[in-house]
C-alpha cells in the first residue's frame, strides 16, 4: 500500500467530515438558489450556532476523557438567568457579572468533578441529577418569568460586531485583515508540523497535495471573511469562538494536560500505571465543561436580549451530537476540537438549510437523528475495517487526532534509536 493511501485511510474520518460539510453546503446552496451563502445568512449561521459550538468544545474534552455531561443545557440556562438577575436587579456591572457567572459555572463543574473523580459516581448519573437540579433552580431564580432590559455591552456578546476601521472600501476592513492574519498563522503551523514530521522520517502528504491543502485552507478562511465583510464583519461571538478554538486546540495537541486527557480516555488503567493523575484530569475536564456551559448560557441570553426559563432545552443533545459527528469516539480517547466545530457546523447548516427550504421542525429533528446515527455507525465500521485490514492487533488510527509535536518527536526518536526526552 502506498504512503499516500495509508495517510488517507488513517485520516478517513477527519477528511470525511470535511467532505460531508462541503457537500451539505453545496447541496443547500444549490437548492436555496444561493441564499445559504449570502452574507446575512452566513452571519446568522455563526451567531445562531455559537452557543452550541462553545458547548461542543467542552463536550469533546469530556467525551475524550470517556465521560458525558447531560447538564450543560440546564447549567447554561441557570447561569444566563443568574447573570440577568445580577445586572437588572442587583446593579452589578455587566463585565463583573460575566466574570462571576463564569466562576459559578466552574464551581458547578467542580461539583460534578468531585462526584465523578473522587467519589466514583458515573458522570451520566451525576450530570443527569444536575440537569434536573439546575432546571428547577432556573425557574426559581427567574420566578417563571422572562427577565429583559440587559445592558447594551452585555448584549454585544451575542449580537455585536467588530468595529469599523480604516478607509471606506465597502467592506469590513478589520475582518479582512483578521482573515489574512489567521490564514498566515494556520499556514505557518502546517509548515512547522510538516517539517517536524519530515525531520523524524514520518509519513507526510506529497508536496503537491500539501500545497493544495494550504490553498484550500486559505480559500476557506479568506473566503469566509470576505463574505462576512460584505455585511457587518465578524460578530463578537465569532471572535470569541476563534479564541476558544485556538486555545483549546493548542491545549489538546501541544500540552501535557491535553495528552493526559487522551491517555486517560484511551486506557485509564495504563494511564494510571504510567503516572498520570487520572482523577485530576477527570476533575479538570468536568470543571472546564461547567465554565464553558456558563459562557454559552450568557451568549444565548445576550443574543435573545433576555433570560428565559425555557433556555437551554436540548443544548446538551446538540453539543453531544456535534462532538460525535465531528469524530469523537463513543469509548473515549479520540476526538479533536476542530472536529467538534465541524460537527457543530454540519448540524447548523442542516438546520438552516432545511429551514430555508421550508422543511418542518419535525423532519429536521428526524434528519439530525439519522445523521448522528450514520456518523457513529461510520465510526464503528471504520474501526472494524481497520482491525480486519491490519490484523487482530492492528491499531485504529482512522479517527485519531493529529499527534502533538512532542509526541511525534518521541515516537520518531524511538524508531531511530535515539533516547526519548522526558515530558513530565
Amino acid at each position: 500500500m502506498s504512503s499516500l493511501t495509508r495517510i488517507l485511510r488513517g485520516n478517513m474520518r477527519q477528511y470525511g467530515m470535511v467532505i460531508a460539510l462541503v457537500s451539505i453546503v453545496a447541496l443547500f446552496w444549490f437548492t436555496t438558489d444561493g441564499v445559504l451563502l449570502r452574507p446575512l445568512n452566513v452571519t446568522n449561521l455563526i451567531t445562531q450556532n455559537s452557543y452550541i459550538l462553545i458547548l461542543a468544545i467542552g463536550m469533546v474534552l469530556v467525551i475524550v476523557a470517556r465521560h458525558i455531561d447531560l447538564s450543560v443545557g440546564s447549567v447554561a440556562a441557570f447561569t444566563g438567568a443568574l447573570a440577568a438577575i445580577m445586572m437588572t436587579r442587583w446593579d452589578v456591572p455587566w463585565f463583573l457579572a460575566v466574570v462571576l457567572c463564569l466562576g459559578v459555572g466552574a464551581l458547578i463543574g467542580a461539583w460534578h468533578g468531585f462526584w465523578v473523580a473522587y467519589v466514583g459516581i458515573p458522570a451520566f448519573i451525576v450530570t443527569l441529577s444536575s440537569m434536573l437540579l439546575f432546571r428547577g433552580l432556573t425557574l426559581v431564580v427567574l420566578n417563571g418569568a422572562t427577565v429583559g432590559g440587559l445592558p447594551q455591552g452585555f448584549e454585544r456578546m451575542g449580537n455585536g460586531f467588530l468595529p469599523e476601521v480604516g478607509p471606506d472600501t465597502g467592506l469590513h476592513n478589520l475582518t479582512l485583515v483578521l482573515g489574512v492574519l489567521l490564514t498566515a498563522w494556520l499556514a505557518v503551523l502546517e509548515v512547522r508540523k510538516r517539517r517536524s514530521a519530515v525531520h523524524y522520517k514520518l509519513e507526510v502528504l506529497p508536496q503537491p497535495l500539501f500545497l493544495a491543502k494550504l490553498v484550500a485552507i486559505a480559500v476557506v478562511v479568506v473566503g469566509l471573511c470576505f463574505v462576512l465583510a460584505q455585511y457587518r464583519g465578524l460578530p463578537v461571538v465569532g471572535l470569541i469562538l476563534v479564541v476558544l478554538i485556538g486555545v483549546y486546540g493548542f491545549v489538546m495537541q501541544r500540552t501535557i494536560v491535553g495528552r493526559h486527557v487522551y491517555a486517560v480516555g484511551g486506557n485509564v488503567e495504563a494511564a494510571t500505571m504510567s503516572g498520570v493523575r487520572t482523577r485530576r484530569i477527570d476533575f479538570l475536564v468536568m470543571t472546564n465543561m461547567g465554565m464553558l456551559a456558563a459562557l454559552a448560557g450568557m451568549v444565548f441570553a445576550a443574543r435573545l436580549t433576555a433570560a428565559n426559563p425555557k433556555a437551554g432545552v436540548n443544548f446538551e443533545l446538540d453539543a453531544i451530537a456535534a462532538a460525535f459527528i465531528g469524530g469523537a469516539a463513543v469509548t473515549g480517547g479520540v476526538g479533536t476540537v476542530a472536529g467538534a466545530i465541524i460537527g457543530g457546523f454540519v448540524m447548523g447548516v442542516l438546520n438552516n438549510g432545511m429551514s430555508l427550504m421550508g422543511v418542518s421542525i419535525d423532519w429536521q429533528q428526524a434528519v439530525k437523528g439519522l445523521v448522528l446515527l450514520a456518523a457513529v455507525a461510520f465510526d464503528v465500521w471504520n474501526k472494524k475495517r481497520t482491525s480486519v485490514g491490519g490484523g487482530a492487533g492492528a491499531e485504529d488510527t482512522s479517527v485519531a487526532p493529529p499527534p502533538p509535536d512532542e509526541v511525534t518527536e518521541e515516537l520518531a526518536k524511538q524508531r531511530t534509536g535515539e533516547p526519548a526526552a522526558r515530558t513530565s
